[in-house]
C-alpha cells in the first residue's frame, strides 16, 4: 500500500462520505475504495468492528468508526482544535449526530409503509425536534463549531443536516430543522466551501 486508502460503499452519503471529504479537505492523496454491497458480507470479518468506514494507513493497523478517522484526520492537518476541551467540546457534537443515526436507523427497516409514516412523524416530532434545539444550543457566533475555520465536525453536523432537509427520508418535511437557524447557517457555510464544492463535483463524476 502507497496511499491511505479510505474503504466505504458506494454511496455518497453518512459516514464515509464525510471522512471523504475530510481527507480530500485535508489535501491528502487517498485512494477511494467505494464497495458494493454485494461484497460486504466477505469483506466484513476482515474489518475491525464489522462496520464501514474504516481508514487503511501505510504501516499502521486499519482504523474504524468515523468519529475515530474523522478525529485522526482533523488533528494531522489541523482541522480539529488543538486544545483539548475544546476538541471534546467538537467530539461531543459529532457523538451528537451518531447518537440521531442511531435513532433513525431502525425506520429505515420499516417496509410497512404505514408503520414507517407512523414512525417517521414521530421522529421528527420528537427526536429530530429535541436533537436540532441540543445542537443549536452549542453553537456561537459561526459559521462554524469553532467559528472562522472549517473543521471535522462541521463535516459530520453538515452531513446530518443535509440528510435530514434533502427530502430523501419520507415522511421527514425538509423543514425539520428550520427551528435551527446556526445549524443551516453552519450547513450552508460548508457546502459553500470551495474544497467542498470541489469534492462534490468531483464524487458526481
Amino acid at each position: 500500500m502507497s496511499k491511505p486508502r479510505l474503504v466505504y460503499f458506494d454511496f455518497a452519503g453518512s459516514r464515509g462520505e464525510e471522512c471523504r471529504m475530510a481527507l480530500y479537505l485535508a489535501g491528502v492523496d487517498f485512494e477511494d475504495v467505494r464497495i458494493q454491497s454485494s461484497d460486504w458480507p466477505a469483506l466484513k470479518p476482515g474489518t475491525p468492528f464489522g462496520a464501514l468506514p474504516v481508514l487503511e494507513m501505510p504501516g499502521k493497523a486499519p482504523l474504524a468508526h468515523s468519529n475515530a478517522i474523522l478525529v485522526y484526520i482533523g488533528r494531522e492537518h489541523g482541522l480539529h482544535p488543538a486544545d483539548a476541551f475544546e476538541a471534546a467540546r467538537h467530539e461531543s457534537l459529532m457523538c451528537a449526530v451518531e447518537d440521531l443515526r442511531h435513532a433513525i436507523s431502525p425506520t429505515l427497516r420499516i417496509s410497512d409503509p404505514e408503520q414507517k409514516r407512523t414512525a417517521r412523524e414521530a421522529l421528527a416530532n420528537n427526536e429530530l425536534k429535541s436533537w436540532g434545539h441540543q445542537v443549536e444550543r452549542q453553537l456561537g457566533a459561526g459559521p462554524f463549531v469553532g467559528g472562522a475555520a472549517l473543521q471535522v465536525a462541521d463535516l459530520k453536523l453538515y452531513m446530518m443536516s443535509r440528510w435530514l432537509t434533502s427530502g430523501v427520508l419520507d415522511h421527514i418535511p425538509t423543514t425539520v430543522l428550520d427551528h435551527c437557524p446556526k445549524l443551516l447557517r453552519l450547513s450552508r457555510a460548508v457546502a459553500d466551501d470551495a474544497r467542498i464544492t470541489s469534492w462534490l463535483a468531483r464524487s458526481k463524476g
